[in-house]
């Protein structure tokens, strides 16, 4: 089994990664994102809990995320593992991950990083959005501040997987398939 942490700045690839690779190694990818909406929409207890904090303009605590994540884990017994993608986003959620998988008598393997330079993702996210209509994609000042917030919490997570001989960075410029090939390195190697 093979449980990955993708991380790296917004445009960095994550998502065009992951379907790859959970192809490839017949992993689950988890998108946090992906998982928050589904619940809310969905009306699922936990949407709904989640919903109330988010309607707040609070932050959702992390037993809520980690809840959410245990249930699509528990739904998909037949993985080879998982990808997770938007968690953990600090030091204190990949220790609560960390908790639940050793419930589960699993790890997390490796944390790959999509590095990238910020002006060359401040392109592509800017191209993004002129083809999704995504909002937070059409101004810079906004991609820049999404940049900061990810320099600021979730960086540490580097040091975090370090301590672990568990954090792996990889270029995440160039053709689809040449990251894709320098990911299967680290994965392979594991």
């Amino acid at each position: 089994m093979i449980n990955l942490v993708l991380f790296g700045k917004p445009g960095a690839g994550k998502g065009t990664q992951a379907e790859f690779l959970k192809t490839q190694y017949n992993l689950k990818h988890i998108s946090t994102g992906d998982v928050f909406r589904y619940n809310i929409s969905q009306g699922t207890e936990l949407g709904n809990l989640a919903k109330s904090y988010m309607d707040k303009g609070d932050l959702v605590p992390d037993q809520v995320t980690i809840d959410m994540l245990q249930a699509e884990v528990d739904k998909n017994p037949q993985a080879s593992g998982f990808i997770f993608d938007g968690f953990p986003r600090t030091t204190a959620q990949a220790q609560a991950l960390d908790a639940f998988l050793q419930t589960k008598s699993m790890q997390i393997n490796a944390c790959v990083a999509l590095e990238a330079d910020e002006d060359e993702l401040t392109k592509r996210l800017l191209e993004r959005g002129k083809i999704s209509g995504r909002s937070d994609d059409q101004d810079e000042s906004k991609i820049r501040n999404r940049f900061q917030e990810y320099n600021d919490k979730t960086a540490p997570l580097k040091d975090f997987y370090q301590g672990q001989n568990k954090f792996y960075a990889v270029d995440g410029i160039g053709e689809i398939a040449e990251v894709t090939n320098r990911i299967a390195a680290v994965i392979d190697n594991l």
